[in-house]
């Protein structure tokens, strides 16, 4: 019988989900009037570190010299999020995600470092499947090779990594409040988006041209960020890394219907049988968790 706790947790990662699975579009809009995948991300999680440095600042009380690692977390979940909009901006978006769930190919990697969980036949099986969906979707006969067809698709890849790496270190740092996590993976997209930004610096001028309709857009994206890394982080830190890739698999769901609607994007038989077997590999993942928890 699932708990108060557990019910929250999933209602978090469903929540995350859902937002994640729509915010591209707004992105794409926001690209659009001339803010770029860079700015956008960088003004975006500065509105929701403010509100949460607000809401959250009795969390602060909570740093010690070991919440040192706590800036892992941040700089991982910087990556995913910083990617994942610059890779929604300028690819095909169920592609994307598709690659960007790769993740529990990673997660099996990651835990089995920082967790300690041992690579077994399943995890092994976990890993062969996720790696042939991606060869069946990513197949080019004009290539010759399967490999992503675009510079979005590989940075799909890496935000997946960075995910999957954000997952377990969260997992890992149980000791930590849900608001100071959260905290983290906000001001680390902040982090991250500055440093690209200083890199390869984006056109702040358009982004100042803006009218109040654009202002209002950055903000409401930023406030919706903050509750969805909230709920996100409330339920990574109760749910097992691998029951909650299956559980954020719904994101799947919603992107596949908004992309469709919102942005006219369909997929191939090849490129959706592919999908299916990376979407198998987490369901897997996700019973190998339910399995062990079930014999501990």
């Amino acid at each position: 019988m699932p708990t108060n706790r557990s019910l929250y947790a999933i209602s978090g990662l469903l929540t995350g989900a859902t937002v994640w699975g729509v915010v591209w579009y707004p992105f794409r809009l926001l690209d659009g009037m001339g803010v770029n995948g860079i700015a956008s991300t960088l003004i975006v999680f500065a509105v929701a570190l403010c509100i949460g440095l607000i809401a959250y600042r009795h969390a602060l009380r909570e740093i010690n010299p070991g919440a040192a690692r706590l800036i892992w977390i941040g700089l991982a979940a910087g990556w995913t999020n910083l990617a994942y909009v610059v890779a929604v901006i300028h690819g095909e978006v169920v592609r994307v995600m598709l690659l960007f769930y790769l993740a529990p190919l990673w997660t099996v990697f990651f835990a089995r470092y920082f967790l300690d969980e041992r690579l077994n036949k399943a995890a092994i099986l976990v890993m062969a499947l996720a790696l042939s969906g991606a060869v069946v979707m990513l197949w080019h006969p004009e290539l010759g090779k399967p490999w992503p067809k675009n510079g979005a698709e590989w940075i799909a890849i890496t935000a997946g990594i960075a995910f999957a790496l954000t997952n377990v270190l969260t997992r890992q740092a149980a000791q930590f409040s849900v608001q100071l996590k959260a905290l983290a993976v906000w001001s680390g997209v902040v982090g991250v988006a500055l440093i690209w930004a200083l890199i390869e610096p984006p056109q702040w001028q358009k982004a100042a041209q803006l009218d109040v309709a654009g202002f209002g857009l950055l903000f409401l994206v930023g406030l919706v960020i903050f509750i969805a890394t909230a709920a996100m982080q409330y339920g990574l830190t109760h749910t097992p890394a691998n029951q909650a890739i299956v559980i954020l698999l719904f994101e799947l769901v919603v992107v596949a219907v908004s992309s469709y609607y919102l942005a006219h994007e369909t997929l191939s038989l090849q490129e959706w049988i592919g999908g299916a077997m990376i979407v198998a590999a987490s369901v897997f993942s996700g019973r190998m968790e339910k399995e062990k928890t079930a014999h501990a």
